[in-house]
């Protein structure tokens, strides 16, 4: 019998894990309608072509958003005490209604609609800018106009509901809710049921992690339609406004960084929503979210960028001025490393940022992918470089720039940055997650081609298929992955001291796409469980598509007409010195990369981690007490006159 229960429970687990592939793969948007230059790059397909000469904003967008820059920028530098937003958990009201009056909360939103109609690019700008002085601020714009109520019903609602509900959301704040109690990153699981009565629906459910869930409007709800006569059902998405009975804020989270957030805990109970608020079709929610994610996902880079530019400048500052054994910090070479990452990853994520903003304005690809890289890549250098300055700054970096200020110091939040960027490489697609969701887009190719080949279920006639339609793209495939431009001298020549660069890029993007249909002979259907090779090759992608987005700014920033980046300061060809470094540092991580596919303990781990699971290794956690676990206090039977104030928590 127990050898029956343990085969019932692994059929169970192996039912629940291809119910929630087959959910998350529905949500897919599987077609290419338009070309992609991350896509390419994983099919070791250079296309250049898309990304340069560097697109540059219309005429209008760029007035516009200039001038709108320069009033949001005069506005945080007076108006904004970020110290306070920092010390209060909170951000003020008099701020939220003065960015409201700029139309900060309309930026994305057609001026029709009483918006401002800013440009992705224009926006990832203004984020920066707001980001700079407080990234709380930046999560509740961008948590609003990202992946709020605006952008689904721009892209997704009908007339009628574009007319009610973007008025709407240019005065007023909104949210998107789907994290549950259960439920991250696996929708199969989700539990808000919105049941159709009548020319309603009845929504029930908790949402976790509800990013201005605390004093949102409107929002956005993920939840699941039963399936009934009259009703295709699924996971739908549905506007609702937070004034209808039922709904309840049960809890505002407190959290390591971003300390003025308003994220909190909501439950819905029997709340009747309006059939017309249902966005899009029944079942259609999952694939309206990611779609929206596409684009929303700039956000966080632009997070990042305006703190790699922070964290340059006070780098460069405490550097020079700071004085050991004779010269400044910054002339020791242990520290002039740390500033040189610091600068070079600065410029390229705004390079990227730029890039894939302006790529989605002018809607000439499929950016699902850049703006992927573009998050994965930014969280995680941003955080990295936010340790280097913590640390370039010694015991100045760990402490609190409200203890700096009282004792007389200028008050520099550098263990704050550290703790405000955290968050980013979990928000919207963990980095974990994000390796997985970009690896399954850069191997589309391969399983479109061989899905039958790997497929358990699949019958003979369709492995055979599957087989003969394998050998003709492979056929046309495989030789495209021997030679290529960047094997040519002169290849790139206008790019000058970076023609190098991408000469590396192009032979790089040809040998990641060799190795991965390597893998994918060598593993086949089990590819989907080797997630340190997937990850590794997600990461030297993003590290081949930084160094394409360097290249191509840093040659449009040395040019005749100027800088892209709208500030007083032209780089000139010092842009060009920043990009070689830049380069010459990502060569160094994708070489590791690279290495790291075929040379890894990734196996031994798997079984490792298995082995801590099952208890084999608990004695590893014998010795110290667990502050998690509320009690009980235990004092001493007899307590001394100097152990009368002691007390200790055990672990049960």
């Amino acid at each position: 019998m127990g050898n029956a229960i343990g085969m019932s429970q692994r059929t169970q687990a192996h039912v629940d894990e291809r119910t929630a592939r087959k959910v998350a793969e529905e949500a897919r948007e599987t077609e290419w309608r338009l070309p992609s230059f991350g896509k390419q790059l994983f099919l070791g397909d250079f296309r250049l072509d898309l990304i340069h000469p560097h697109p540059r904003p219309a005429g209008e967008q760029r007035r516009k958003g200039e001038e709108f820059l320069a009033r949001l920028t005069e506005f945080c530098a007076t108006r904004i005490d970020a110290a306070l937003i920092e010390r209060e958990s909170r951000i003020p009201d008099d701020v939220v209604t003065g960015l409201r009056d700029l139309g900060a909360l309309g930026m994305k939103i057609p001026e029709k609609y009483g918006g401002l109609g800013l440009s992705q690019l224009y926006y990832g700008r203004a984020l920066m800018v707001v980001g700079s002085v407080s990234p709380a601020l930046g999560a509740l714009l961008s948590a609003h106009q990202s992946i709020g109520v605006p952008q689904p019903i721009k892209l997704f609602g009908t007339r009628e509901q574009q007319d009610e509900w973007l008025p709407r959301c240019a005065r007023q704040i909104s949210a998107f809710l789907l994290t549950e109690p259960d439920v991250g990153s696996d929708p199969a699981r989700l539990r808000a049921t919105a049941a159709p009565d009548g020319d309603d629906y009845v929504l029930n459910g908790v949402k976790l992690w509800t990013t201005n869930g605390v004093i949102a409007d409107l929002v956005v709800v993920m939840a699941r339609v039963p399936k009934s006569d009259g009703h295709r059902g699924g996971i739908s998405a549905f506007v609702v406004d937070m004034n209808t009975p039922g709904i309840t804020v049960e809890n505002r989270n407190a959290f390591m960084g971003l300390r003025g957030i308003e994220n909190g805990v909501t439950r819905f109970h029997d709340v009747r929503v309006p059939k017309a608020n249902l966005i899009g079709k029944e079942g259609a929610g999952l694939k309206i979210a990611l779609t929206t994610l596409n684009t929303g996902r700039l956000s966080l880079p632009a997070m990042c960028a305006a703190s790699g530019k922070w964290a340059t400048r006070i780098a460069r500052e405490w550097s020079k001025e700071r004085v050991q054994w004779g010269r400044p910090v910054g002339e020791h070479e242990a520290v002039s490393r740390k500033i040189a990452f610091i600068a070079a990853t600065a410029y390229a994520m705004e390079a990227m940022l730029d890039l894939s903003g302006q790529l989605a304005d002018d809607e000439r690809g499929d950016i699902r992918i850049e703006a992927a890289l573009a998050k994965l890549w930014s969280s995680e250098m941003a955080y990295r470089a936010a340790d280097e300055l913590v640390q370039l700054r010694g015991g100045r970096g760990y402490e609190t720039a409200e203890s700096l200020a009282a004792r007389g110091e200028r008050g520099v939040p550098a263990e704050q940055l550290l703790r405000d960027l955290r968050i980013n490489r979990i928000f919207e697609g963990s980095t974990e997650i994000m390796h997985l969701l970009i690896a399954r887009e850069a191997v589309d190719a391969h399983l479109s081609v061989a899905g039958d080949i790997i497929d358990p279920d699949a019958s003979t006639g369709q492995k055979a298929r599957a087989a003969a339609k394998a050998g003709g793209f492979y056929a046309r495939w495989l030789p495209t992955l021997v030679t290529g431009a960047g094997q040519r001298p002169n290849s790139y020549a206008e790019f000058g001291p970076l023609a190098h660069h991408l000469r590396y890029v192009e032979r790089a993007s040809r040998k990641l796409a060799r190795s991965i249909f390597y893998a994918a002979g060598r593993w086949q259907g089990g590819l989907e469980h080797r997630q340190g090779f997937l990850g590794r090759m997600v990461d030297i992608g993003a590290e081949l598509f930084a160094m394409s987005a360097v290249c191509v700014r840093a040659h449009a920033d040395s040019s005749a007409q100027g800088a892209l980046s709208g500030t007083a300061g032209t780089p000139g060809r010092s842009a060009l010195r920043l990009a070689d470094a830049f380069c010459r540092q990502a060569r160094v991580r994708v070489e590791e990369l690279f290495d790291g596919l075929w040379r890894n303990t990734d196996t031994m781990d798997v079984k490792l981690a298995r082995a801590v699971l099952a208890g084999d290794f608990a004695w590893v956690e014998e010795g110290v007490l667990d502050p998690s676990i509320p009690g009980p206090w235990i004092a001493p039977s007899e307590p001394g006159p100097s152990e009368k104030e002691s007390v200790h928590r055990t672990i049960d």
